[in-house]
């Protein structure tokens, strides 16, 4: 049976967008079934399938989804032209300006965050673990799309599916790393379940920084990718599990 493409949308963001979970792929077994990564051992071909009803099902061409080398840094690209599945720069985020371009961001726990401005016609995309969203990956964004004539009081950001602070244990280099730049961050840890660990909450602490950027309405999508087996795919959960094969969900804004 042919399954769509799942995904789920914020109202607030008015472009053509979609956070998309596991199901409605073609890919099997453990890649089951909408696996968009390119970087693992699934069959390239199922892959590129995966995407392009991904970009289908947002009413976006499949050839003109782009993609990055995400690094968990805070480098910007300007995409003017798409490349070839695979291509992509290492980068952390994308913004755009030129019609008919979608971006997509690839994740197994780290939050997606996808931005527009629709009166300037600017939009992006940003992947935000934990070091790119202190090391400021965020604001670059919105710098990035400032840059093309965006406003930040404009903006509408959404912070897609992530791994929840019940199932986000860290350690003390994490809460350091954190504290170093705000100690007044701490309002995001509560006590772990073990000594001298901590729950992290990832998605309230990118609400956050892209309030403090000035974005004008930044919405979160109330997700646990860890905890939701059925419905995400989980670099924490496959790390718990002693490995494994490399699997992630595709979040894809496109200007119209």
């Amino acid at each position: 049976m042919n399954v769509p493409a799942e995904f789920l949308r914020v109202a607030e963001l008015s472009l053509p967008h979609g956070f998309f979970t596991r199901r409605g792929g073609v890919s099997t077994g453990p890649f089951a079934s909408l696996n968009c990564s390119l970087s693992g051992h699934d069959i390239r071909d199922n892959v590129l399938e995966n995407r392009a009803r991904a970009a289908r099902a947002i009413g976006a061409d499949p050839s003109r989804l782009v993609g990055l080398h995400q690094v968990h840094g805070t480098q910007v690209t300007h995409v003017t032209e798409p490349w070839t599945p695979g291509n992509g720069p290492r980068a952390d985020a994308m913004v755009t300006d030129r019609s008919g371009i979608a971006l997509g961001i690839v994740t197994g726990d780290c939050a997606p965050v996808l931005f527009a401005d629709t009166d300037a016609g600017v939009i992006g995309a940003a992947h935000a673990g934990w070091r790119g969203a202190v090391a400021g990956v965020l604001e670059a964004t919105v710098a990035a799309m400032v840059s093309r004539g965006a406003s930040p009081r404009r903006m509408v950001a959404a912070i897609g599916p992530c791994i929840g602070q019940a199932s986000y244990e860290v350690g003390a280099d994490l809460r350091a790393a954190v504290f170093d730049r705000a100690a007044g961050d701490a309002r995001f840890f509560m006590p772990g379940r073990r000594d001298l660990h901590w729950q992290f909450d990832l998605s309230g602490y990118c609400a956050s920084r892209l309030a403090a950027a000035g974005v004008g309405a930044v919405e979160v999508l109330v997700c646990d990718t860890m905890a939701d087996e059925v419905r995400f795919f989980s670099h924490r959960r496959r790390t718990l599990a002693g490995g494994g094969l490399i699997v992630h969900q595709i979040s894809v804004i496109a200007l119209a």
